[in-house]
């Protein structure tokens, strides 16, 4: 019996830690993929602007270029503009908004920063797009610092409640 009540805290302990780390690995990975991002969009501006680069083409160089954690949505995007010859691009970037709130940790905050990247690509000159890439990194930027804050915050912060509420658990069961 005592045997059954050993391994039961354990499981216990073992999965409210478990739960506290995955928690706690979000913050750590929305960091990373804000600048897995703004490595891809700085290939898509050199593309853009220094490759002259029809855009389909320029996005599909980023998803080869870039860190395919992220870059696959650059992917995604040029093949919709391939199916829909339409050319609406801010509708292709809003296509994989989902996507990035799912699969990349994205807060609200950064798929709007990105989506606005989507209606100013591909609808202006030369030096509008310029002013609108270093506006956009500049945002991209300072959510990057807002991230790095709240994981420095919140990480250990789960990790160690994940911990302490198992442990809790386990107090009150015995």
């Amino acid at each position: 019996m005592i045997i059954l009540k050993i391994i039961g805290c354990t499981l216990i302990v073992l999965s409210s830690s478990l739960i506290g780390y995955i928690y706690g690995k979000s913050y750590k990975e929305r960091l990373e993929n804000l600048i897995y991002l703004e490595n891809c969009i700085k290939i898509l501006e050199t593309e853009i602007m220094y490759g002259a680069n029809p855009l389909p083409e320029a996005l599909e160089n980023v998803y080869k270029k870039g860190n395919k954690k992220v870059s696959f949505i650059f992917n995604r995007i040029s093949q919709a503009l391939k199916e829909h010859k339409s050319g609406e691009v801010l509708e292709c970037f809003l296509m994989v908004s989902d996507t990035m709130k799912k699969n990349l940790n994205f807060k609200k905050e950064d798929v709007e920063v990105f989506t606005n990247l989507g209606r100013t690509i591909g609808s202006s000159n030369r030096k509008d797009q310029e002013k609108s890439f270093k506006l956009i990194l500049a945002q991209i930027k300072a959510l990057q610092k807002e991230a790095r804050l709240e994981k420095e915050k919140n990480e250990k912060m789960f990790k160690n409640l994940g911990f302490l509420s198992g442990l809790a658990i386990v107090i009150i069961l015995l």
